[in-house]
């Protein structure tokens, strides 16, 4: 299959330039469970949209720094492209600003989270599996970092988890699937991220991402799920 990545992230900094890229990132969380399959990358937050997607079999869209609710110039045509690939039933994925963006975009609503930073190895409750994620246990890790969730789905949507009681995921038909969370990231990465936004975090959710990182993210399973969600929506 060829996905194509639709890149949210605008991080730019020094950071950002010491690690991989989430173009990277994506490409490599498809091929731990479908080694052949390819990606290509579009810098969505740089205006760089797809003019067609008919070469794709579906879509993966990122996390970024960046709200869903701000007035950056890209974020309004790329809610116009989710309910164009929803009209379309064509598949895609979304992952924390991702997930956020589809929600958005199809009549849901985001909100700062009432209980501050979710970062670190985020425990999650699946509350629904789809056919795909059947084989996900039902309490899985995932690495998040986040202070907006989506407090409203869309009419359509059905909630797949929950994480500190509150939506981590959702789908609608079998054509879209989401995650509040960051499968895409390693456990390098999440350690070196929560160094980097200490400041940011304060020392309490600080001390509690430092605990959490402890244990380990179901990323293989996650990655396995996500390759199915891809196969079956076809």
């Amino acid at each position: 299959m060829h996905l194509a990545i639709l890149v949210t992230n605008t991080d730019k900094s020094a950071f950002a330039a010491k690690h991989p890229l989430d173009g990277e990132k994506f490409t490599q969380l498809i091929q731990l469970a479908r080694p052949g399959w390819t990606t290509d990358v579009f810098q969505i937050h740089e205006g760089d949209f797809p003019t067609d997607l008919t070469p794709f079999d579906g879509a993966m869209i990122t996390g970024s720094p960046a709200s869903t609710r701000s007035d950056r110039p890209w974020i309004a045509p790329l809610l116009d492209l989710i309910r164009d690939m929803e009209r379309a039933k064509f598949p895609q994925f979304g992952a924390c600003f991702g997930h956020q963006a589809i929600a958005l975009a199809l009549g849901g609503s985001v909100a700062t989270n009432p209980k501050g930073w979710n970062h670190g190895v985020i425990p999650n409750q699946m509350r629904l599996a789809p056919p795909w994620a059947k084989d996900l246990p039902k309490d899985l890790n995932l690495y998040g970092s986040h202070s907006e969730y989506v407090d409203q789905l869309p009419a359509s949507a059905l909630e797949t988890a929950t994480s500190t009681g509150l939506n981590a995921g959702f789908c609608i038909g079998t054509h879209i699937w989401t995650s509040q969370h960051h499968p895409e990231m390693s456990h390098d990465f999440i350690r070196a991220l929560t160094e980097e936004i200490r400041p940011e975090l304060g020392p309490d959710f600080y001390d509690k991402a430092q605990e959490s990182l402890g244990h380990s993210a179901d990323q293989s399973a996650f990655a396995e799920s996500l390759a199915r969600f891809f196969e079956q929506a076809q």
